[in-house]
């Protein structure tokens, strides 16, 4: 199976940037018979998870929600299997802990099989 590692989370104050990163591992990666899409999760607290981006495969459709649209960029590496989420002008609507997901992509939980542990993201003000 697959196996989602995400890293690059901490407190930023209100107006700061971070880049967060998901490293995939597992033997359907690295092998060119297998693709997958990629998203971005959040959940803040007494909220449910939400959709942040997604990505394709190639890396040539990507789709984020309004929320973020213009303030943060996914992207991916294949060569390394890693997947990136530059998030600028942070707000504190931003806190929450950011999850990242493998599988057929949208914009709905449904739509992946693969499911990271989470990293925080406080944006203080």
């Amino acid at each position: 199976q697959v196996q989602l590692v995400e890293s690059g989370g901490g407190l930023v104050q209100g107006g700061g940037s971070l880049r967060l990163s998901c490293a995939a591992s597992g033997r359907t990666f690295g092998r060119s018979a297998y693709t997958y899409s990629m998203g971005w999760f959040r959940q803040a607290p007494g909220k449910e998870r939400e959709f942040v981006a997604m990505i394709s495969w190639s890396g040539a459709t990507t789709y984020y929600a309004p929320s973020v649209k213009g303030r943060f960029t996914i992207s991916r590496d294949n060569v390394e299997n890693t997947v990136y989420l530059q998030m600028n002008s942070l707000n504190g609507d931003d806190t929450a802990v950011y999850y990242c997901a493998a599988g057929a992509g949208g914009s709905r939980e449904s739509g992946y099989d693969y499911w990271g542990q989470g990293t925080q993201v406080t944006v203080s003000s």
